[in-house]
């Protein structure tokens, strides 16, 4: 459990992760090139990549792109089964907890297994919650799912205390791609007061002040997606930030 042991490993000492999320849709060959040398010039910890819904993208393609040009751990981050390869390195093996959609809980886990059982990937149990951000999101609209308000982080620690106790060994919040706010910081707080797996938190992430707030909230690795192509502006701020994980 190679990708797994060095996530635990950062937790324990207390360090911080940052991963570029890649969707196949929107990356193309020249961005990729610049997106990676961005990830070396940042030391990042690892990709993910996937997306709610590919339509137009190649996400084997992506991975091949990816690992021409970066030595960084490849993470499956998937929307559905069909989002399987064995280009990656490892995959995020999600049930959507906040869902009460059976489909996302373990119905599409089911269908997805014996394909990962025939690959090489490092399956990474982990317990995704998707939190209310302003508007629904593809990942709300796909999964046919409501969110959890993101003014109930009794709901989300409730929720990621459950997946914990179910043996799950990542916990990811996630205000969906796009997402007009990102996940608060006092229902980061809550969760990470009552669990002790790692907390991944995505989604709305776009300025320096709001990484520092999840960080400071007790995140442990926060994704960056859509926010990577802002500009020169967003990329200095994440350079005054690799403190928190170099």
């Amino acid at each position: 459990m190679i990708v797994l042991d060095s996530i635990l490993k950062l937790k324990k000492q207390g360090k911080k992760g940052i991963a570029f999320l890649i969707d196949p849709d929107k990356a193309n060959e020249e961005q990729l090139i610049k997106i990676s040398q961005l990830a070396r010039d940042l030391e990042i910890t690892f990709f993910l990549v996937g997306g709610s819904l590919i339509t137009s993208g190649d996400l084997k393609q992506t991975l091949q792109a990816l690992k021409r040009k970066t030595e960084l751990p490849l993470i499956l981050f998937p929307g559905s089964p069909s989002q399987i390869s064995d280009e990656a390195d490892g995959i995020l093996f999600l049930s959507l907890l906040s869902s009460r959609n059976p489909e996302m809980l373990i119905g599409q886990q089911v269908i997805a297994a014996p394909y990962l059982k025939m690959t090489s990937l490092e399956i990474i149990s982990t317990a995704y919650l998707l939190i209310e951000s302003g508007g629904q999101t593809t990942a709300s609209y796909m999964s046919n799912s409501n969110p959890i308000p993101s003014n109930k982080a009794e709901i989300a620690e409730a929720t990621a205390l459950a997946g914990e106790y179910l043996g799950m060994r990542l916990i990811y919040l996630d205000a969906g791609s796009g997402a007009k706010n990102p996940v608060p910081a006092n229902m980061i707080s809550k969760v990470a007061s009552s669990c002790t797996q790692p907390i991944i938190v995505g989604g709305g992430i776009n300025s320096k002040e709001k990484i520092e707030s999840a960080y400071q909230a007790g995140a442990d690795f926060i994704v960056i997606g859509d926010a990577i192509e802002k500009g020169n502006s967003f990329i200095n701020e994440l350079d005054s930030l690799k403190h928190y994980w170099t």
